[in-house]
């Protein structure tokens, strides 16, 4: 599957509001995802993973059958009540050199994940324990649906504090300059702004 995290200076720039603007407001995943640090940024390309509600090996394979770079998108079946994901699994990943994890569902350990300073974004911290069933339903690499946003291998992944959105692979690159080119007009409204103008001006509003 082909990198879909744009190779440009600017792409660590991204930022999940603006992609999500510049896509055509498409992508945007269920809001209550949100980052255990606020200041984690998360530009990546997507690894799929879907697992029955209330376990989690199909996350240990996921860690074992992802690329290095990839960031772990996972889906809990509507289980949200667990702790998925934790210090041990975080330890595994970072050995492995995964940029991630976003899951619609819980994870615990916490504290101990800020000070690893693994971007983890998820949907609740919960310190529920899961299971571990060899057969299990789930899926690695498979496309995967949250929130009404369909997630696919290589599809690009921006994460920060405002949540995080997907755009499709075939898009990355589109949507990267697209992204750039709003930046540069916020920056050049704010520069406005500092001088005096208003945004009803500015808008056309008034």
């Amino acid at each position: 599957m082909m990198d879909a995290v744009p190779n440009t200076p600017d792409s660590a720039k991204l930022s999940s509001a603006t992609v999500h603007e510049a896509a055509g407001r498409i992508g945007a995943l269920p809001s209550a995802i949100k980052p255990l640090d606020l200041a984690w940024h998360l530009v990546a390309p997507a690894f799929p993973v879907r697992l029955p509600p209330g376990d989690n090996l199909w996350l240990h394979r996921a860690v074992y059958a992802a690329k290095p770079g990839d960031v772990l998108v996972a889906d809990t079946g509507g289980g949200f009540e667990y702790g998925y994901w934790g210090e041990i699994l975080a330890e595994a990943a970072l050995a492995r050199g995964l940029a991630g994890l976003v899951i619609h569902g819980g994870v615990r350990d916490a504290q101990r994940l800020r000070e690893l300073g693994w971007p983890v974004f998820a949907e609740r911290v919960c310190i529920r324990g899961t299971v571990k069933d060899p057969a299990g339903d789930g899926a690695l690499g498979k496309p995967i649906n949250l929130g009404g946003v369909d997630v696919a291998e290589g599809d690009l992944v921006v994460a920060d504090a405002d949540g995080v959105v997907v755009v499709p692979a075939a898009r990355a690159a589109e949507v990267s300059v697209r992204s750039d080119e709003r930046d540069r007009a916020e920056a050049e409204t704010i520069r406005r702004l500092r001088a005096g103008e208003t945004t009803l001006t500015i808008y056309g509003l008034g």
